[in-house]
């Protein structure tokens, strides 16, 4: 990369706030759900606000990283950011929730293109490795705070200027990035045609997005024994076996299966799904703790030190990974997930303020942040420069699975373990039989707390701990795992000098 340095930092800036952006989208809309309710008068599809957008973002990323490496960075990157803004000002105006749900597909659709695609040009842009990896820490950081943020930030944006604002907002920012992107990033591209694996990206779109469906609706819409949900699995599983057969026999494969052969790509996509499994867990289930068992009025005091430690956990092993090989800092990563895990499994309903605080320091700084900037770094020196994109687009898809996974099954274990707990003991304190169904909701607590008598609010709030505790056992086992591969990763470590990019090339 040739040219001057505050070019670099104007795209840098751009990229920011695109990658900022379409992570606050994945979890802003859920905090005002009740507002989107009452403002469409329909309650049944709401849901699907947050889940389109989710399908549309995950199940693309791995297609449009895929595709910058073949047709070049800028090109998609403009192409996503452009859908993106297209699907924000469409949702604010929409007019029903029919056409809210499509919106956000567009806008999901532009999102799987600007989280890898933005990692891939940080290193490009960069030709020494280590400062590559010192800015993925601080894009780490950014899509960690955005995606624990989102609540707070959409809830406030509603709740002062109305839920439209939370798409509005998104325009001016990305007009403004794309502007400085189109002048100051240059990019050179092959002469080379490129193939498309057109089978192959459909085959990975209906397998992501029959998986995701399956274990969205599991254990909620429909019981996991169900035909829907049979299905679903089946189609997933059949239809992913196809998609395998593809990519190992078309030149140009949307997903190249050979770069799992490296040990270090295939350890940091299980790393990233266990680090999913409890990032999204906690994201899910701490603020329910912090509000329904410890009584708080609100899930700032647990949130906010989540925020600033994952912060600087990303951005400090971003640093850190001049100094140690990946494997390493992978360990000290998951050996934190398993030391956290077990605190939650063991925190009660006498938590202290404090004692919280601390423990989601350590859940931010040590287990949630450094992956955020070591996963992506790990990838990008295992590869080959031409699967740059692709590769990028990994770390995003697992970390992804791996939350939805791990929601599903947490939320099943807590709702499981919290109906039995409250059937054992709706006696002794007075719930009748046909409530406990009722107060079976883990969310009853947070919105209806204050409203239930004193004996049966306390009983509530010691069984809705328990069962939050037996859910966290989940990420204990995912730490265990987590560890278990970093074993096995290797010695790599960041190259003192970078691979020539064999395709595309970006510069400033």
């Amino acid at each position: 990369m040739t040219g001057s340095s505050s070019s670099k930092k104007l795209i840098i800036l751009a990229m920011a706030l695109g990658l900022l952006m379409s992570s606050l989208d994945n979890t802003i809309v859920a905090s005002c759900i009740s507002k989107l309710s009452e403002d469409f008068n329909v309650f049944d599809k709401i849901s699907w606000v947050f889940t389109a957008y989710m399908l549309a973002a995950t199940s693309t990323m791995l297609v449009f990283g895929k595709m910058s490496d073949l047709f070049g960075r800028k090109m998609f990157y403009m192409i996503g950011i452009g859908m993106f803004l297209l699907g924000s000002a469409l949702c604010g105006v929409a007019q029903s929730v029919d056409q809210l749900i499509w919106f956000r597909v567009i806008q999901g659709i532009g999102s799987g293109a600007l989280f890898p695609i933005s990692f891939t040009i940080i290193y490009t842009i960069f030709n020494d490795p280590k400062d590559a990896a010192k800015m993925s820490g601080v894009f780490g950081a950014i899509f960690g705070l955005s995606s624990v943020a989102g609540p707070q930030l959409g809830s406030f944006i509603a709740e002062h200027f109305g839920w439209r604002w939370n798409f509005y907002i998104n325009v001016p920012i990305g007009l403004a990035s794309m502007i400085v992107l189109m002048i100051a990033l240059k990019e050179t591209r092959s002469e080379r045609k490129p193939k498309i694996d057109y089978l192959g990206t459909v085959f990975l779109i209906i397998t992501t997005v029959s998986l995701m469906l399956a274990l969205e609706w599991g254990g909620k819409d429909y019981a996991w024994s169900s035909w829907q949900e049979i299905s679903l699995f089946a189609v997933s599983v059949i239809v992913g076996v196809l998609f395998i057969l593809v990519e190992l026999r078309v030149p140009e494969p949307v997903l190249p299966l050979s770069i799992f052969k490296n040990k270090m790509v295939l350890g940091t996509s299980i790393i990233c799904f266990c680090q999913g499994v409890l990032m999204f867990s906690a994201i899910t289930y701490l603020p329910i703790f912090t509000v329904g068992v410890l009584g708080h009025a609100n899930s700032n005091g647990v949130l906010t030190p989540m925020m600033a430690s994952l912060i600087a956990g990303a951005i400090l092993f971003g640093f850190l990974q001049s100094k140690f090989a990946f494997r390493t800092l992978m360990m000290i990563s998951m050996l934190m997930t398993i030391v956290v895990a077990c605190l939650l499994v063991n925190v009660g309903p006498d938590a202290s303020s404090g004692y919280m605080i601390g423990l989601m320091v350590l859940l931010g700084l040590g287990a949630i942040g450094p992956l955020m900037s070591v996963a992506q770094s790990s990838i990008a020196a295992n590869v080959d420069p031409k699967y740059m994109g692709v590769s990028s687009s990994i770390v995003g898809f697992w970390r992804s699975i791996g939350g939805i996974i791990g929601a599903s099954i947490m939320a099943t274990i807590v709702n499981n373990n919290l109906n039995q707990l409250i059937l054992d003991g709706a006696a002794k304190v007075g719930i009748p039989a046909d409530k406990i169904s009722t107060l079976g909701n883990p969310e009853l607590l947070m919105r209806a707390g204050g409203t239930i008598p004193p004996e049966i609010r306390q009983f509530l709030q010691v069984a809705l701990a328990k069962a939050i505790n037996h859910g966290f056992i989940l990420s204990i086992c995912v730490g265990i795992i987590g560890v278990i591969t970093a074993l096995f990763v290797g010695t790599s470590r960041l190259d003192a000098t970078k691979k020539q990019e064999s395709t595309a090339a970006v510069h400033v």
